[in-house]
């Protein structure tokens, strides 16, 4: 019990959802290279092929982060807990900037020396292993079918979504603040906004790739794109959920001013999300725009 801790670290009991969430990430990978190539009676294609590992990944993670709960209302997480587990929920952060990152560099490097790579396997077609470079030197306006496909508009739907991330940045916000102050009324209303808006950027994102004039194999600044953005709409999805969850919990009661980690995490994670999409605004969208051109939302045939 909390009461015979003689320290200020909580030592945490043998737990089965370490084991069980890495069986878990197994079954889930399986399930995607059977998807992906077929894998033993896996069919290609099959999309039965994600639910088992992903039901039992839910399973644990509803397990694991509900005996994080438990600990917490039992007296578990002192001063000193909470102060680790702040520098985990930075670190986690540190290394989601730097999974961002990776897609940036991988954007910058062709944008800034497609022409360079290109020039190099003309220079050389003799040699197979260059081929794949010749791509490059559509950056990053493609041919598709005979007919020139260009970058997004960034002043239609992309442009929406900003000013969407942007204000759910505000009732997130809104609503730390509120549960600070002990307005849980207050707390509730802004954070069912942020969900709404998480859940409105999502459908837009939907819409604008239902619109899309170009494809994730069709060339280097379609996968670039594809990559960059998709992973960033996966991490809305997630802030999305964490932030429902958030919101179950104050509707349950909850939750107090002076103790809300998880709510307080939910809105670091919400604001590295906006973060994130402002770079992916202005240098995924805004700039081929700016420096090639664009034409009509997301085709220009």
């Amino acid at each position: 019990m909390a009461g015979d801790v003689k320290h200020d670290y909580h030592l945490v009991k043998p737990s089965p959802w370490p084991l069980l969430a890495s069986l878990s990430l197994l079954m889930l990978a399986l399930g995607t290279a059977g998807f992906m190539k077929g894998l033993w009676f896996i069919p290609a294609g099959a999309l039965w092929a994600f639910l088992p590992g992903f039901v039992c990944l839910v399973f644990v993670l509803i397990g694991w982060w509900g005996d994080v709960i438990k600990e917490s209302r039992g007296g578990d997480h002192s001063e000193v807990v909470q102060i680790s587990l702040r520098y985990g929920m930075v670190l986690f952060i540190a290394s989601e900037v730097m999974f961002f990152v990776a897609w940036f560099w991988s954007f910058f490097e062709m944008t800034i020396f497609h022409s360079f790579r290109a020039n190099a396997a003309h220079m050389d077609l003799a040699n197979p292993a260059l081929e794949p470079l010749l791509k490059w030197s559509s950056w990053p306006v493609m041919q598709v079918d005979g007919h020139q496909v260009v970058t997004f508009d960034p002043f239609h739907l992309p442009l929406i979504n900003t000013l969407i991330l942007l204000l759910s940045g505000t009732t997130v916000t809104w609503a730390h603040h509120a549960l600070q102050v002990g307005d849980r009324k207050s707390a509730i209303t802004g954070l069912t906004l942020t969900v709404i808006l998480g859940m409105a950027f999502t459908a837009l994102q939907v819409i604008e790739y239902a619109e899309a004039g170009f494809s994730f194999d069709g060339s280097t600044y379609g996968s670039a794109f594809f990559m960059a953005t998709g992973f960033h709409g996966a991490h809305v999805v997630i802030g999305t959920i964490f932030l429902m969850v958030c919101l179950g919990r104050l509707l349950a009661g909850g939750m107090k001013p002076e103790k809300h980690l998880g709510f307080e995490f939910a809105a670091w994670y919400w604001h590295f999300v906006d973060v994130v999409w402002l770079f992916l605004f202005a240098f995924v969208y805004v700039t081929p725009h700016l420096v090639w051109g664009a034409g009509p939302p997301g085709s220009g045939h």
